[in-house]
């Protein structure tokens, strides 16, 4: 369930108001947003990884709502998804043309057509161990155990004007088809509104984009956002505050 971009900045108004410490127009909010859910987003992989090493030494409580490995992998849940890859001729290779930008790769099925037809799992490796892989006689990869590298496009591929991630498999074969599960970066929050007629901003639900993330992070979404908005509006008692609160949530989340 993702979080109200409404209720958050709401919040954040009323306690900014509560002792006339400011106000936060949309425009600026929406860009405190969007930088603090970028940064909660990126802090899942250390936070995962730091948790994982606990779960080795058995130190990670295992019991079924309090298993905080598993906490953070079910936040990535919003954005995961399998995309579909195209080839590309001029390239040499498959690229991503749907919506959404790819943040990291998961398991890679490549599907060789013929009879039979082969759902093969794809191991992804560096570009120095494909090189050496390859050209192994022993190793030399089949349709049933492909290998698959990541690079860039040499030449653009429009609509877009930068290069894109491009993934090479070995063997390819006319008319096979890759499906990768791929973490996507988040999609922009926004708090839209139209001018009501005292010039009053008028919360517009139509041009409103929520947060993406997990419900359970509206506090610290809260708290984050203030402690920007206490650069902006230049109180220190405000980044203070939200500094402070902030770390111990962290502190409680990982103890």
């Amino acid at each position: 369930m993702a979080v109200s971009i409404n209720t958050v900045y709401q919040t954040v108004l009323y306690i900014l108001n509560k002792e006339q410490r400011g106000y936060i127009p949309p425009a600026e909010f929406n860009s405190l947003a969007t930088q603090v859910q970028s940064e909660i987003f990126m802090s899942y992989f250390p936070d995962g990884n730091q948790l994982n090493r606990q779960n080795q030494n058995n130190t990670q409580n295992d019991t079924e709502f309090f298993n905080m490995f598993k906490d953070t992998a079910y936040k990535l849940f919003p954005f995961e998804r399998n995309a579909a890859f195209t080839y590309n001729a001029t390239n040499l290779g498959f690229i991503y043309a749907g919506a959404g930008v790819i943040y990291k790769i998961g398991d890679i099925i490549s599907t060789y057509p013929g009879n039979p037809t082969y759902n093969s799992v794809t191991e992804l490796v560096s570009q120095s161990d494909f090189n050496k892989i390859t050209r192994s006689k022993l190793t030399i990869p089949t349709v049933q155990c492909p290998l698959a590298v990541t690079t860039q496009t040499t030449t653009l591929v429009a609509p877009s004007i930068v290069q894109q991630l491009l993934v090479k498999v070995t063997p390819f074969v006319t008319g096979m088809t890759l499906n990768i599960n791929c973490l996507f970066e988040p999609t922009s929050p926004s708090w839209g509104f139209s001018p009501g007629g005292q010039g009053q901003y008028i919360y517009d639900t139509s041009t409103s984009v929520d947060f993406q993330l997990d419900v359970s992070e509206k506090n610290n979404l809260i708290i984050n956002i203030l402690k920007y908005a206490g650069v902006i509006i230049n109180d220190p008692t405000i980044i203070q505050a939200a500094a402070q609160e902030a770390q111990q949530t962290s502190i409680n989340e990982k103890s």
